[in-house]
């Protein structure tokens, strides 16, 4: 992609659009701060880069010419997040087996990271355990460990939970999947056990993500809060293992891959010693402190500026990386999450051109989400505005950049009343609302909603569905390549191909939305049997 001639651009963006009267959200003026956010001169803003001051001082900027003003702590544009960074160099791996051995390169079998401050990982001769899901539920009557001493062990786990190779169990909500299949519990989990390491087998179906995706992911510098007691709570190796390695290894171990993880879906499912079977890893770790940030705006409410609603997206993407097969090292990001971030741009020139909303609306461009959620988690856990007094939340993550759709759907669906407001609104532009398509892939555990959601607020993680209306071949095409070919790998850069209609009209309901709620004094509610309602019934007493 060439350097843009951003000055040029800027100049462009100056002048406010026209726009149809149902669809106020301009599709070009996405497209065009998507172009600046996504161009190889933002260094696909990795976190703790050039590209990030960059980044932060684009959308502070579009945030002040809206006519927003600095939201974060001080007066300030943003909220300082605080992280250690872990660079991982010179890694060897390798497995053994009685008499069988197998180097495994970085990258290709396996990807090897930490999040345990150290200047060296050296485990040698460590035993591997079968654990299934690496899965403890009491309240679902489920424990993959039964008692398993874990000490100076490597954990081998499967992705995703027990239900997704058969759904009719129910044991963990069938087909959706709970956060008990994220890679982020799995490794919490084993560290509260004590164990030195997880290798989680890689599944491109439960995953929901080819090894690319892992492989871009985890190559590259990780990314944490600072925590009082790191030790206690990560583990010195976080770890992915290609699938044929693994089958490979229970091969040689005297098991059948397909056999264990089959036993693994069951209640009675009890910890397996691969026999005479360890792994070998180390590798040098660069530690360093970081601070990066938050972005903030805030449009006081005229009449309950005490009262908040809030729209979120992150603002980060993997930065500069390996050379893919093109030679081309820079991930920038442009769907993922240039996308949301033009949006809260032009939910800023919305909200602030009109009449002033009664209630404060606060715009959130998050960091190192593609870390693991760290700056929603650090804004949940450091709240600028206090969370008993947001009204409600959008997440906006990766927008839908092939074309209008007759639906609309809700990842992490039958959570709150804002889906019955988004259907209501939808029907504006004949459209409605469906359940979230791909339950399975975890998604309501993926996106910067989710630290407010489960500390009570109610959020809406929604976007274009897949009932295309112009060239529906064409459309799922463009979503297939993407996921396949694009998505956090170097080619998710921005296209003049794309059709922004549907993104714009998928804004356009949360704008619409967060407009009404920020005009009435209602509080949306989350259902009777919702994960997080007892979070927000705990603070009811703060909005009366």
């Amino acid at each position: 992609m060439k350097r843009l001639a951003l000055a040029a651009l800027l100049l462009a963006l100056a002048a406010p659009p026209a726009f149809a009267a149902d669809t106020p959200v301009d599709p070009a003026a996405i497209s065009a701060h998507v172009k600046i956010l996504a161009d190889d001169s933002f260094e696909g803003r990795g976190v703790g880069t050039e590209g990030e001051k960059k980044t932060i001082a684009y959308v502070s900027q579009q945030f002040a010419r809206a006519g927003f003003q600095p939201g974060g702590p001080d007066g300030a544009w943003v909220q300082p997040v605080t992280l250690r960074r872990f660079e991982v160099s010179n890694p060897t791996a390798r497995l053994q087996v009685g008499g069988w051995s197998q180097a495994l390169t970085q990258g290709e079998q396996i990807v090897m990271s930490t999040r345990r401050p150290a200047q060296r990982v050296d485990i040698r001769n460590a035993p591997l355990v079968f654990v299934g899901y690496g899965v403890s539920a009491p309240e679902r009557g489920w424990d993959d460990y039964k008692g398993q001493d874990l000490k100076g062990k490597i954990a081998v786990v499967l992705v995703n939970d027990a239900d997704f190779e058969d759904p009719a169990l129910n044991t963990f909500g069938g087909k959706a999947m709970t956060y008990y299949g994220r890679w982020t519990y799995k490794y919490e989990e084993a560290a509260r056990r004590g164990a030195e390491g997880v290798l989680i087998v890689h599944e491109t179906r439960p995953a929901s993500y080819g090894w690319n995706t892992v492989k871009n992911s985890w190559s590259g510098p990780q990314f944490d809060i600072v925590r009082k007691d790191p030790d206690k709570e990560r583990i010195p190796l976080e770890a992915w293992l290609q699938r044929d390695t693994a089958v490979e290894l229970f091969k040689r171990a005297g098991l059948d891959f397909e056999a264990e993880k089959y036993r693994a879906r069951s209640r009675d499912f009890r910890p397996v010693v691969l026999k005479d079977a360890s792994l070998s890893a180390a590798f040098d770790v660069a530690t360093s402190t970081i601070q990066s940030n938050n972005v903030i705006g805030l449009l006081p409410g005229a009449k309950r500026p005490g009262e908040y609603v809030l729209y979120t997206a992150h603002w980060d993407h993997l930065g500069v990386g390996a050379p893919d097969a093109n030679g081309d090292a820079i991930f920038n990001g442009a769907v993922d999450n240039a996308t949301g971030t033009a949006a809260l741009i032009e939910l800023a020139r919305l909200f602030a051109s009109g009449p002033r909303p009664e209630r404060s609306i606060v715009l959130i461009a998050f960091t190192a989400e593609e870390s693991g959620l760290l700056g929603s988690e650090y804004y949940a856990s450091n709240p600028v505005y206090p969370l008993a007094m947001t009204v409600a939340g959008f997440n906006m993550d990766a927008l839908n950049v092939a074309g209008r759709t007759r639906d609309i759907g809700v990842v992490g669906s039958g959570e709150t009343d804002l889906e019955d407001d988004l259907a209501r609104v939808a029907k504006t532009q004949n459209r409605v609302v469906v359940p979230d398509s791909t339950p399975e892939a975890g998604g309501f555990f993926r996106s910067d909603h989710f630290p407010l959601a489960k500390r009570g607020v109610p959020m809406l993680y929604a976007g274009g569905g897949d009932d295309f209306i112009d060239d529906p071949a064409k459309s799922k095409a463009m979503v297939d390549d993407y996921g396949r070919n694009r998505y956090h790998q170097a080619d998710d850069e921005w296209s003049p191909d794309w059709d922004l209609r549907g993104a714009a009209e998928d804004v356009s309901l949360l704008y619409l939305i967060g407009l009404d709620l920020a005009n009435s004094p209602r509080w949306p509610q989350w259902r009777a049997d919702a994960a997080f309602k007892a979070a927000r019934d705990a603070t009811a007493a703060e909005r009366r």
